[in-house]
């Protein structure tokens, strides 16, 4: 494992709500974020307190998780209530893309991927538990996450994999011949082959050394940055290896604990073939549970679940 160095801070940004859970960085190095009140927002220059402005795009009338930007210039969102979302920055106008799925509702949409030829790819987290029990799922350690295609033209997405642990973010590879899926729950990063020989299925890609949220790949050629929204908890690995009336047991009760996350915090930037260029961590961080990153410039932009802003960084030095 590469050898950790310190994530710096530098300023914070309040975007005056609660819980930017994915932030991605566009062409023009501004960042966009989904937060708890359905909103999509814009923030205009990250890397400067004195000049950092936050823009409404749009209200999805849901709660907003993962986002990305689609080749032809829309938005796409992943709202955890609504399914997934296309939202016209220009016009703030928001549509229904995928809301159903063999005829079952899509109730946590988490990430999204689209790729050149029309495709999009998404995950769902859990189909037991809702976002706002999100805890109960990566406690019982359900296996009920998905990968799901959305095929230029189609009405319905079809299932491409199932039994993941709590499927969260989604990347690309540089060429585009497969897909880098996070598994919360079993803290790994999984490898699915869009092309070759192996088209169709999934293998390991990397172990990590927390549990993995969001993904964002930086430039085409770029290294795919993964933020840790806790570190591994040995106590949890146990529970996981229990039985499953065990498991669901817990769960109930953890969904009604209130959840304070520790203070330790890390990202990681990861190459094409799994090996680590920077991991990057903070104990006893005042910026909690750190479920995103983005780059922009000279800057990390950090976000979370629960915060009522986005944290800035410096980033790290190439090589």
């Amino acid at each position: 494992m590469h050898r950790p160095t310190a994530l710096v801070p530098l300023h914070y940004v309040s975007l005056g709500a609660r819980g930017p859970e994915d932030v991605v960085a566009d062409a023009h190095g501004r960042v966009l974020t989904g937060v708890e009140d359905g909103r999509i927002l814009r923030l205009h220059d990250p890397g400067d307190p004195r000049s950092a402005r936050v823009e409404v795009l749009a209200e999805t009338g849901g709660r907003p998780l993962g986002l990305e930007l689609h080749p032809d210039g829309a938005l796409l969102v992943c709202d955890a209530e609504r399914g997934l979302l296309r939202v016209d920055p220009a016009t703030g106008t928001v549509r229904v893309v995928a809301d159903t799925v063999a005829g079952e509702r899509i109730r946590f949409c988490s990430n999204a991927v689209a790729l050149p030829d029309g495709s999009v790819y998404f995950t769902v987290s859990s189909r037991r538990h809702p976002l706002d029990r999100w805890i109960g799922d990566i406690v019982e350690h359900t296996g009920t996450g998905r990968l799901l295609r959305l095929a230029p033209g189609a009405r319905e997405p079809e299932v491409l994999l199932e039994g993941l642990q709590f499927a969260n973010g989604l990347a690309a590879s540089s060429d585009g011949s497969f897909l880098v899926l996070a598994e919360t729950g079993a803290r790994r990063l999984t490898r699915y082959h869009l092309t070759g020989p192996r088209a169709g299925q999934a293998g390991p890609f990397a172990a990590l050394p927390g549990m993995p949220d969001n993904l964002w790949r930086e430039g085409p050629d770029g290294p795919i940055w993964v933020a840790l929204a806790g570190p591994r908890v040995p106590p949890l690995d146990l529970l996981h290896r229990s039985a499953p009336a065990v498991r669901a047991a817990a769960a109930r009760i953890a969904v009604h604990v209130p959840f304070r996350p520790g203070g330790t915090v890390g990202v990681l930037a990861l190459d094409d073939h799994g090996r680590t260029v920077h991991h990057l961590t903070r104990r006893r961080s005042g910026y909690r549970m750190v479920t995103s990153v983005c780059s922009t410039g000279e800057h990390l932009v950090l976000g979370s679940l629960r915060e009522p802003g986005v944290a800035v960084c410096a980033r790290p030095a190439a090589g």
